[in-house]
């Protein structure tokens, strides 16, 4: 796979993946082709299409396709990405999480994106992985407002955000954007 590294937008030309960082739990790295089915049961919960604003009416296997080809397309195409969440203790994947560039409003912007596995839900995976984004971020100055969009009704994904230090911004279509300016996170750091 060939990954681009420049990007010619109102973003600094960085290379937005994680990959090799790591946290208490957790180590980023590429999602590869070998990753498919351990990401398939992910796509076995009620409304996943609607929360991961996906087409209607796949299957399982066509929406770990659907996720993988876009995934794999942000890598070729230097959109940032999802990087896989590895367990340090048990080398499992337990999700994925990354800094995503996303078109909202007609406007470029950098996300935090993050999906876990159901059987890691509630353990704080994801808060972990988004808190690294953040950070990871801003340190490295990519942007000075970082943001997360979530479906209305993904109430988990909102708590993260919130914990993650982000506040309502907007509602867009039937997804909630939570953001939080560089300012803001540099007070958190004092």
């Amino acid at each position: 796979m060939n990954l681009e590294t420049g990007w010619n937008n109102e973003f600094k030309p960085m290379n937005y993946l994680l990959t090799d960082e790591e946290t208490e739990r957790l180590y980023f790295r590429l999602v590869t082709k070998d990753d498919f089915d351990s990401w398939l049961p992910l796509f076995k919960e009620e409304r996943i299409d609607e929360f991961l604003g996906m087409p209607k009416g796949l299957s399982q296997i066509e929406q770990c396709e659907f996720w993988f080809n876009k995934v794999f397309h942000r890598y070729n195409n230097n959109l940032g990405g999802m990087n896989a969440l590895i367990d340090k203790r048990t080398d499992k994947l337990v999700g994925q999480s990354g800094l995503l560039i996303q078109t909202v409003e007609d406007e470029e912007r950098l996300e935090i994106g993050y999906s876990i596995l159901p059987e890691y839900w509630g353990k704080g995976y994801a808060q972990e992985a988004a808190i690294k984004c953040k950070d990871f971020c801003f340190e490295h100055e990519f942007t000075d407002n970082l943001m997360s969009m979530m479906h209305v009704d993904n109430i988990g994904s909102e708590i993260v955000a919130k914990k993650n230090g982000m506040t309502f911004e907007k509602l867009v279509d039937e997804f909630n954007v939570f953001s939080i300016t560089i300012d803001t996170w540099q007070k958190q750091h004092q």
